[in-house]
Protein backbone atom coordinates (compact mmCIF):
# COMPACT_ATOMS: atom_id res chain seq x y z
CA UNK A 1 0.00 0.00 0.00
CA UNK A 2 1.24 3.54 -0.50
CA UNK A 3 0.44 7.02 -0.23
CA UNK A 4 1.56 9.88 -1.69
CA UNK A 5 4.20 7.67 -3.10
CA UNK A 6 5.68 6.69 0.08
CA UNK A 7 4.65 2.91 1.26
CA UNK A 8 2.08 2.93 3.99
CA UNK A 9 3.61 0.32 6.88
CA UNK A 10 6.02 0.06 10.04
CA UNK A 11 9.50 1.40 9.21
CA UNK A 12 12.25 0.87 11.97
CA UNK A 13 16.33 0.48 11.57
CA UNK A 14 16.91 -2.00 14.64
CA UNK A 15 19.45 -4.83 13.56
CA UNK A 16 22.54 -6.67 14.47
CA UNK A 17 25.19 -3.58 14.88
CA UNK A 18 27.02 -1.77 17.89
CA UNK A 19 23.91 -0.28 18.33
CA UNK A 20 22.00 -3.11 19.11
CA UNK A 21 18.51 -2.86 20.86
CA UNK A 22 20.36 -0.86 23.87
CA UNK A 23 19.08 2.34 25.64
CA UNK A 24 21.60 5.23 25.87
CA UNK A 25 22.39 4.31 29.56
CA UNK A 26 23.43 0.58 28.34
CA UNK A 27 25.08 1.84 25.31
CA UNK A 28 27.22 4.65 28.07
CA UNK A 29 28.01 1.70 29.79
CA UNK A 30 30.10 -0.29 26.67
CA UNK A 31 31.62 2.78 26.01
CA UNK A 32 33.19 3.19 29.50
CA UNK A 33 33.79 -0.56 29.29
CA UNK A 34 35.37 -0.72 26.26
CA UNK A 35 33.16 -3.00 24.33
CA UNK A 36 32.09 -0.18 21.83
CA UNK A 37 33.66 2.72 20.68
CA UNK A 38 31.54 6.42 20.22
CA UNK A 39 33.22 6.38 16.42
CA UNK A 40 30.84 2.78 15.77
CA UNK A 41 27.76 4.03 17.66
CA UNK A 42 28.03 7.06 15.80
CA UNK A 43 28.53 4.86 12.38
CA UNK A 44 26.11 2.60 13.45
CA UNK A 45 23.13 5.47 13.92
CA UNK A 46 24.20 7.23 10.74
CA UNK A 47 23.73 4.06 8.56
CA UNK A 48 20.16 3.66 10.37
CA UNK A 49 19.57 7.27 9.69
CA UNK A 50 20.66 6.62 5.89
CA UNK A 51 18.39 3.49 5.63
CA UNK A 52 14.89 5.25 7.09
CA UNK A 53 15.06 8.91 5.66
CA UNK A 54 13.40 7.84 2.50
CA UNK A 55 10.50 7.07 4.34
CA UNK A 56 10.24 9.19 7.36
CA UNK A 57 12.03 12.12 6.73
CA UNK A 58 13.31 13.41 9.87
CA UNK A 59 16.95 14.52 9.36
CA UNK A 60 17.23 18.65 8.73
CA UNK A 61 21.05 19.00 8.51
CA UNK A 62 23.64 16.93 9.44
CA UNK A 63 26.57 17.47 11.25
CA UNK A 64 29.37 18.64 8.81
CA UNK A 65 32.35 16.36 9.96
CA UNK A 66 32.84 14.74 12.99
CA UNK A 67 29.86 13.90 15.77
CA UNK A 68 29.76 17.33 17.70
CA UNK A 69 30.70 17.05 21.14
CA UNK A 70 32.09 19.32 24.41
CA UNK A 71 35.14 18.68 25.98
CA UNK A 72 33.67 18.64 29.19
CA UNK A 73 31.34 15.90 28.28
CA UNK A 74 34.15 13.89 27.87
CA UNK A 75 33.69 12.58 31.03
CA UNK A 76 29.78 12.88 31.03
CA UNK A 77 27.68 9.83 32.42
CA UNK A 78 25.99 9.82 28.64
CA UNK A 79 29.88 9.73 26.60
CA UNK A 80 29.50 9.09 23.40
CA UNK A 81 25.84 8.13 23.07
CA UNK A 82 24.66 9.23 19.40
CA UNK A 83 21.85 11.71 19.19
CA UNK A 84 20.35 14.64 17.55
CA UNK A 85 19.55 18.11 18.10
CA UNK A 86 16.01 19.47 17.17
CA UNK A 87 16.64 22.28 14.43
CA UNK A 88 15.33 25.34 16.83
CA UNK A 89 18.84 25.48 18.66
CA UNK A 90 22.00 26.70 17.67
CA UNK A 91 24.71 24.05 17.59
CA UNK A 92 28.34 26.27 16.04
CA UNK A 93 28.76 25.31 12.61
CA UNK A 94 25.27 24.21 11.73
CA UNK A 95 21.82 26.42 10.54
CA UNK A 96 19.08 26.88 12.65
CA UNK A 97 16.29 26.72 10.22
CA UNK A 98 13.25 26.63 12.85
CA UNK A 99 11.78 24.34 10.00
CA UNK A 100 10.23 27.30 7.95
CA UNK A 101 10.99 28.21 4.18
CA UNK A 102 10.67 32.06 4.93
CA UNK A 103 14.70 32.23 5.21
CA UNK A 104 17.54 30.72 4.42
CA UNK A 105 19.57 29.76 7.68
CA UNK A 106 23.49 30.60 7.78
CA UNK A 107 25.43 28.39 10.51
CA UNK A 108 25.42 28.77 13.80
CA UNK A 109 28.39 30.63 15.25
CA UNK A 110 27.99 29.57 18.77
CA UNK A 111 26.05 26.71 20.72
CA UNK A 112 22.83 27.55 22.42
CA UNK A 113 23.21 27.89 26.48
CA UNK A 114 21.23 24.69 26.25
CA UNK A 115 23.21 23.05 23.43
CA UNK A 116 26.20 23.64 25.72
CA UNK A 117 24.38 21.87 28.89
CA UNK A 118 23.31 19.27 26.14
CA UNK A 119 26.59 18.46 25.32
CA UNK A 120 28.06 18.46 28.40
CA UNK A 121 26.20 15.75 29.77
CA UNK A 122 28.46 13.42 27.06
CA UNK A 123 25.99 12.95 24.02
CA UNK A 124 27.64 12.86 20.62
CA UNK A 125 25.74 15.05 18.03
CA UNK A 126 25.66 13.82 14.92
CA UNK A 127 22.55 16.39 13.01
CA UNK A 128 19.46 18.12 13.27
CA UNK A 129 15.97 16.80 13.79
CA UNK A 130 12.83 18.80 11.32
CA UNK A 131 10.05 20.27 12.96
CA UNK A 132 7.33 22.47 11.83
CA UNK A 133 7.63 26.01 11.09
CA UNK A 134 8.91 27.38 13.87
CA UNK A 135 7.29 24.18 16.16
CA UNK A 136 3.64 26.20 15.93
CA UNK A 137 1.79 23.37 14.48
CA UNK A 138 0.96 19.82 16.47
CA UNK A 139 2.15 17.72 13.28
CA UNK A 140 5.28 17.85 11.40
CA UNK A 141 4.06 18.94 8.12
CA UNK A 142 5.11 21.86 5.63
CA UNK A 143 3.40 23.83 3.18
CA UNK A 144 5.88 22.71 0.13
CA UNK A 145 7.74 19.50 1.75
CA UNK A 146 7.39 16.27 2.44
CA UNK A 147 6.46 15.48 6.33
CA UNK A 148 7.62 13.67 8.92
CA UNK A 149 6.01 10.40 9.03
CA UNK A 150 5.41 8.36 12.22
CA UNK A 151 7.48 5.14 11.98
CA UNK A 152 4.41 3.12 13.61
CA UNK A 153 2.54 3.63 10.70
CA UNK A 154 3.85 6.23 7.83
CA UNK A 155 0.37 7.67 6.92
CA UNK A 156 0.20 9.01 10.13
CA UNK A 157 1.51 12.04 12.18
CA UNK A 158 4.21 11.63 14.32
CA UNK A 159 3.12 14.41 16.08
CA UNK A 160 5.10 18.08 16.58
CA UNK A 161 6.60 20.23 17.14
CA UNK A 162 9.24 17.74 17.93
CA UNK A 163 8.53 15.12 15.32
CA UNK A 164 11.52 14.26 13.59
CA UNK A 165 12.88 13.62 17.18
CA UNK A 166 10.27 11.58 17.67
CA UNK A 167 11.01 9.35 14.39
CA UNK A 168 14.44 9.04 14.84
CA UNK A 169 13.98 7.56 18.45
CA UNK A 170 11.14 5.20 18.24
CA UNK A 171 12.76 3.75 14.63
CA UNK A 172 15.58 3.27 16.68
CA UNK A 173 18.31 5.70 14.88
CA UNK A 174 19.40 6.87 18.19
CA UNK A 175 18.04 6.14 22.10
CA UNK A 176 17.00 9.70 22.51
CA UNK A 177 17.08 12.79 21.28
CA UNK A 178 16.60 16.62 21.69
CA UNK A 179 13.27 17.88 21.88
CA UNK A 180 10.96 21.17 23.41
CA UNK A 181 7.61 22.07 24.61
CA UNK A 182 5.98 25.27 24.20
CA UNK A 183 2.81 23.79 24.00
CA UNK A 184 3.00 19.70 24.00
CA UNK A 185 6.12 19.55 21.90
CA UNK A 186 7.77 16.99 23.68
CA UNK A 187 4.53 14.90 24.89
CA UNK A 188 2.86 15.10 21.82
CA UNK A 189 4.74 13.20 19.66
CA UNK A 190 6.13 10.94 22.64
CA UNK A 191 2.48 9.76 22.25
CA UNK A 192 2.34 9.69 18.81
CA UNK A 193 5.79 7.69 18.86
CA UNK A 194 5.02 5.08 21.55
CA UNK A 195 7.98 7.27 23.72
CA UNK A 196 8.73 8.70 26.84
CA UNK A 197 8.70 12.32 27.16
CA UNK A 198 9.23 14.45 30.30
CA UNK A 199 8.46 18.06 30.27
CA UNK A 200 10.66 19.72 33.01
CA UNK A 201 9.87 22.25 35.58
CA UNK A 202 10.26 25.72 33.68
CA UNK A 203 14.31 26.60 35.02
CA UNK A 204 15.06 23.29 35.40
CA UNK A 205 17.51 23.45 32.52
CA UNK A 206 19.05 26.21 30.84
CA UNK A 207 17.08 28.55 29.24
CA UNK A 208 15.83 28.48 25.98
CA UNK A 209 17.01 31.66 24.13
CA UNK A 210 13.68 31.57 22.13
CA UNK A 211 11.33 31.34 25.01
CA UNK A 212 13.13 33.61 27.82
CA UNK A 213 12.54 36.46 25.42
CA UNK A 214 8.77 36.33 26.30
CA UNK A 215 7.12 37.79 28.56
CA UNK A 216 5.78 34.32 29.59
CA UNK A 217 8.30 31.96 28.81
CA UNK A 218 6.33 28.87 27.37
CA UNK A 219 9.41 26.56 26.28
CA UNK A 220 11.28 23.81 28.03
CA UNK A 221 13.78 21.73 26.62
CA UNK A 222 14.25 18.00 27.29
CA UNK A 223 15.08 14.58 25.27
CA UNK A 224 12.22 11.85 24.07
CA UNK A 225 13.43 8.32 24.88
CA UNK A 226 12.33 4.56 24.28
CA UNK A 227 12.93 4.05 28.39
CA UNK A 228 12.04 6.16 31.51
CA UNK A 229 15.74 5.05 32.77
CA UNK A 230 17.33 7.37 29.67
CA UNK A 231 15.06 10.77 30.60
CA UNK A 232 15.95 9.91 33.92
CA UNK A 233 19.77 9.39 32.98
CA UNK A 234 19.69 12.70 31.02
CA UNK A 235 17.95 15.03 33.84
CA UNK A 236 20.61 13.63 36.11
CA UNK A 237 23.62 14.00 33.69
CA UNK A 238 22.18 17.44 33.09
CA UNK A 239 22.07 18.62 36.62
CA UNK A 240 25.78 17.89 37.08
CA UNK A 241 26.20 20.42 33.96
CA UNK A 242 24.14 23.29 35.73
CA UNK A 243 21.98 22.84 38.57
CA UNK A 244 18.76 24.84 39.07
CA UNK A 245 19.27 26.62 42.24
CA UNK A 246 15.38 27.56 42.46
CA UNK A 247 14.47 23.97 42.29
CA UNK A 248 15.03 21.04 44.43
CA UNK A 249 17.37 18.45 42.75
CA UNK A 250 16.68 15.40 41.11
CA UNK A 251 19.22 13.50 41.21
CA UNK A 252 19.52 9.85 39.95
CA UNK A 253 16.68 8.18 39.85
CA UNK A 254 16.72 4.25 39.67
CA UNK A 255 13.58 2.50 40.72
CA UNK A 256 9.88 3.28 41.64
CA UNK A 257 8.62 4.84 44.63
CA UNK A 258 8.15 3.53 47.95
CA UNK A 259 4.93 5.05 49.07
CA UNK A 260 1.39 5.27 48.34
CA UNK A 261 0.25 8.41 46.08
CA UNK A 262 -3.03 10.41 45.83
CA UNK A 263 -4.02 10.26 41.74
CA UNK A 264 -6.20 12.45 40.49
CA UNK A 265 -8.11 11.07 37.59
CA UNK A 266 -8.93 13.51 34.45
CA UNK A 267 -10.58 12.04 31.49
CA UNK A 268 -12.32 14.74 30.30
CA UNK A 269 -11.73 18.29 29.11
CA UNK A 270 -13.82 21.06 28.14
CA UNK A 271 -12.08 21.92 25.44
CA UNK A 272 -12.66 18.83 23.38
CA UNK A 273 -14.21 15.00 23.53
CA UNK A 274 -12.07 12.56 24.03
CA UNK A 275 -12.15 9.58 22.09
CA UNK A 276 -12.75 5.91 23.23
CA UNK A 277 -9.62 4.46 22.66
CA UNK A 278 -7.48 7.28 24.58
CA UNK A 279 -10.39 6.85 27.39
CA UNK A 280 -9.72 3.36 27.34
CA UNK A 281 -5.80 3.81 27.62
CA UNK A 282 -6.05 6.13 30.97
CA UNK A 283 -8.60 4.27 32.27
CA UNK A 284 -6.37 1.27 32.00
CA UNK A 285 -3.76 2.86 33.47
CA UNK A 286 -5.85 4.09 36.25
CA UNK A 287 -6.71 0.75 37.35
CA UNK A 288 -2.83 -0.17 36.77
CA UNK A 289 -2.23 2.57 39.42
CA UNK A 290 -4.64 0.89 41.96
CA UNK A 291 -3.32 -2.24 41.85
CA UNK A 292 0.50 -0.82 42.45
CA UNK A 293 -1.37 0.55 45.56
CA UNK A 294 -2.03 3.68 45.07
CA UNK A 295 -5.17 5.77 45.34
CA UNK A 296 -7.35 7.42 42.23
CA UNK A 297 -10.17 9.35 42.24
CA UNK A 298 -11.90 11.68 40.20
CA UNK A 299 -10.67 15.43 39.53
CA UNK A 300 -10.92 18.06 36.97
CA UNK A 301 -8.43 20.19 35.64
CA UNK A 302 -9.37 24.02 36.42
CA UNK A 303 -8.80 25.26 33.11
CA UNK A 304 -11.51 26.07 30.34
CA UNK A 305 -12.24 27.81 27.07
CA UNK A 306 -11.54 31.06 28.36
CA UNK A 307 -7.83 29.99 28.94
CA UNK A 308 -8.25 28.09 25.54
CA UNK A 309 -9.11 31.67 24.01
CA UNK A 310 -6.52 33.14 25.83
CA UNK A 311 -3.78 30.59 24.88
CA UNK A 312 -4.70 31.07 21.20
CA UNK A 313 -3.57 34.65 21.10
CA UNK A 314 -0.76 34.25 23.11
CA UNK A 315 0.02 31.39 20.06
CA UNK A 316 -0.84 34.58 17.99
CA UNK A 317 1.34 36.95 19.43
CA UNK A 318 4.42 34.25 19.36
CA UNK A 319 3.79 34.36 15.59
CA UNK A 320 3.74 38.28 14.66
CA UNK A 321 7.18 38.56 16.88
CA UNK A 322 8.71 36.19 14.58
CA UNK A 323 6.78 38.03 10.99
CA UNK A 324 7.81 41.31 12.67
CA UNK A 325 11.67 40.61 13.75
CA UNK A 326 12.06 37.65 11.50
CA UNK A 327 14.93 39.73 9.50
CA UNK A 328 16.32 41.31 12.65
CA UNK A 329 17.10 38.40 15.03
CA UNK A 330 17.00 35.14 12.42
CA UNK A 331 18.43 36.28 8.72
CA UNK A 332 18.52 39.04 6.70
CA UNK A 333 16.89 36.94 3.98
CA UNK A 334 13.53 35.98 6.24
CA UNK A 335 10.90 37.34 4.39
CA UNK A 336 6.95 37.23 6.36
CA UNK A 337 5.37 36.15 2.53
CA UNK A 338 6.79 33.09 2.80
CA UNK A 339 4.86 31.83 6.13
CA UNK A 340 2.86 29.32 6.22
CA UNK A 341 -0.84 29.14 6.82
CA UNK A 342 -0.66 28.68 10.43
CA UNK A 343 2.16 31.01 11.23
CA UNK A 344 0.06 33.37 8.77
CA UNK A 345 -3.39 32.91 10.43
CA UNK A 346 -1.72 33.06 14.18
CA UNK A 347 -0.19 36.65 13.48
CA UNK A 348 -3.02 38.08 11.77
CA UNK A 349 -5.39 36.61 14.62
CA UNK A 350 -3.39 38.69 16.99
CA UNK A 351 -3.50 41.51 14.66
CA UNK A 352 -7.47 41.65 15.12
CA UNK A 353 -7.29 41.11 18.84
CA UNK A 354 -4.22 42.62 20.18
CA UNK A 355 -6.42 45.15 22.40
CA UNK A 356 -6.71 42.02 24.45
CA UNK A 357 -3.29 41.33 25.29
CA UNK A 358 -3.06 43.37 28.82
CA UNK A 359 -6.09 40.74 30.61
CA UNK A 360 -4.23 37.82 28.58
CA UNK A 361 -1.21 37.96 30.47
CA UNK A 362 -2.76 39.10 33.56
CA UNK A 363 -5.18 35.64 33.30
CA UNK A 364 -2.40 33.60 32.24
CA UNK A 365 0.14 34.49 35.09
CA UNK A 366 -2.50 33.76 37.36
CA UNK A 367 -2.72 30.48 35.86
CA UNK A 368 -0.02 29.19 38.06
CA UNK A 369 -1.37 29.76 41.13
CA UNK A 370 -4.70 27.81 40.27
CA UNK A 371 -3.14 25.08 38.72
CA UNK A 372 -0.68 24.64 42.01
CA UNK A 373 -3.83 25.13 44.24
CA UNK A 374 -4.85 21.46 42.41
CA UNK A 375 -2.05 19.72 44.39
CA UNK A 376 -2.95 20.84 47.80
CA UNK A 377 -5.53 17.52 46.84
CA UNK A 378 -3.24 15.13 45.31
CA UNK A 379 0.16 14.14 44.36
CA UNK A 380 -0.31 13.31 40.78
CA UNK A 381 -2.96 14.25 37.96
CA UNK A 382 -3.81 11.64 35.47
CA UNK A 383 -5.01 12.61 32.20
CA UNK A 384 -4.57 11.96 28.03
CA UNK A 385 -1.98 13.74 26.33
CA UNK A 386 -4.46 14.58 23.51
CA UNK A 387 -8.23 14.06 23.06
CA UNK A 388 -7.88 11.59 20.18
CA UNK A 389 -4.58 9.80 18.45
CA UNK A 390 -2.65 10.36 16.29
CA UNK A 391 -4.12 11.72 12.95
CA UNK A 392 -3.19 11.09 9.42
CA UNK A 393 -0.72 12.81 7.47
CA UNK A 394 -3.00 15.69 5.86
CA UNK A 395 -5.13 16.34 9.01
CA UNK A 396 -3.40 19.00 10.13
CA UNK A 397 -1.95 20.17 7.15
CA UNK A 398 -0.56 24.15 7.35
CA UNK A 399 -2.18 24.71 3.79
CA UNK A 400 -5.91 23.45 5.55
CA UNK A 401 -7.78 26.93 5.55
CA UNK A 402 -7.05 28.54 9.01
CA UNK A 403 -9.84 28.42 10.60
CA UNK A 404 -10.44 24.53 9.69
CA UNK A 405 -7.22 23.99 10.73
CA UNK A 406 -7.68 25.53 14.38
CA UNK A 407 -10.86 23.71 14.98
CA UNK A 408 -9.01 20.67 14.61
CA UNK A 409 -5.70 21.54 16.21
CA UNK A 410 -8.60 22.79 19.36
CA UNK A 411 -9.94 19.32 19.01
CA UNK A 412 -6.96 17.38 19.52
CA UNK A 413 -4.66 19.55 21.88
CA UNK A 414 -6.74 19.84 24.93
CA UNK A 415 -4.42 19.08 27.56
CA UNK A 416 -0.31 20.11 27.54
CA UNK A 417 -0.87 23.79 27.23
CA UNK A 418 -1.83 24.06 30.59
CA UNK A 419 1.77 23.22 31.69
CA UNK A 420 3.92 25.54 29.76
CA UNK A 421 1.72 28.25 30.99
CA UNK A 422 2.23 27.62 34.66
CA UNK A 423 5.85 26.21 33.90
CA UNK A 424 4.68 22.81 35.43
CA UNK A 425 6.35 19.95 35.06
CA UNK A 426 4.39 16.36 32.50
CA UNK A 427 5.20 13.04 31.56
CA UNK A 428 4.24 11.33 28.50
CA UNK A 429 3.90 7.62 28.77
CA UNK A 430 3.07 4.92 26.50
CA UNK A 431 -0.08 3.29 27.54
CA UNK A 432 -1.23 0.74 24.77
CA UNK A 433 -2.65 1.05 20.64
CA UNK A 434 -5.20 1.93 18.97
CA UNK A 435 -6.56 -1.37 16.61
CA UNK A 436 -4.41 -0.91 14.02
CA UNK A 437 -1.78 -0.78 16.08
CA UNK A 438 -0.70 2.92 16.39
CA UNK A 439 0.12 3.82 20.33
CA UNK A 440 -1.88 5.84 22.20
CA UNK A 441 0.06 7.57 25.67
CA UNK A 442 -0.88 9.13 29.01
CA UNK A 443 0.73 12.32 30.95
CA UNK A 444 1.41 12.08 34.31
CA UNK A 445 1.42 15.74 35.66
CA UNK A 446 2.62 17.32 39.20
CA UNK A 447 3.67 20.33 41.14
CA UNK A 448 6.28 22.38 40.13
CA UNK A 449 9.78 20.77 40.59
CA UNK A 450 8.36 17.17 41.22
CA UNK A 451 10.08 15.92 38.44
CA UNK A 452 11.43 12.59 40.35
CA UNK A 453 7.75 11.71 41.72
CA UNK A 454 6.98 11.42 38.23
CA UNK A 455 9.71 9.50 37.07
CA UNK A 456 9.77 7.51 39.82
CA UNK A 457 6.13 6.68 38.80
CA UNK A 458 7.12 5.95 35.29
CA UNK A 459 9.45 3.07 36.35
CA UNK A 460 6.94 1.89 38.04
CA UNK A 461 4.58 1.52 35.08
CA UNK A 462 7.19 0.66 32.86
CA UNK A 463 8.29 -2.42 35.06
CA UNK A 464 4.56 -3.05 35.77
CA UNK A 465 4.19 -3.56 32.12
CA UNK A 466 7.31 -3.06 29.74
CA UNK A 467 6.41 -0.73 26.73
CA UNK A 468 5.36 -1.94 23.14
CA UNK A 469 8.57 -2.58 21.01
CA UNK A 470 8.46 -1.58 17.24
CA UNK A 471 10.96 -4.30 16.20
CA UNK A 472 8.45 -7.05 17.87
CA UNK A 473 6.07 -6.70 14.93
CA UNK A 474 3.19 -6.18 17.12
Amino acid sequence: MSRGGVAVGRVHAFGDDALGEHDAVALAALVRSGAVSPAELAAAALERAARVDGELRPVAAPVPGPPARSRRGEGGPLFGVPTYLKDNVDLAGVPTGHGSAAFTPRPAGRNAPFVEQFLGTGLAVLGKSRLPEFGLNASTEYAAAEPVRNPWHTGHSPGASSGGSAALVAAGVVPLAHANDGGGSIRIPAACCGLVGLKPTRGRLAPNEQGRRLPIDLVTDGVVSRTVRDTAAFLAAAELVRRAPALPPIGPVEGPGDRPLRVGLVLDSPLAAVDGPTRAAVEGTALRLEALGHRVEPAVLPFGTDFQRDFTLYWGFIAFLIASTGRLLLDRSFRAAGLDGLTSGLRDTFHREFLRTPGVLRRLRAAERTYTGVFRQYDVLLSPVLAHTTPPIGHLSPNLPFEELMARLHAYVAFTPVHNVTGAPGLALPAGATAGGLPIGVHLSAAHGRERLLLELGLALEADRPWRRIQDGV
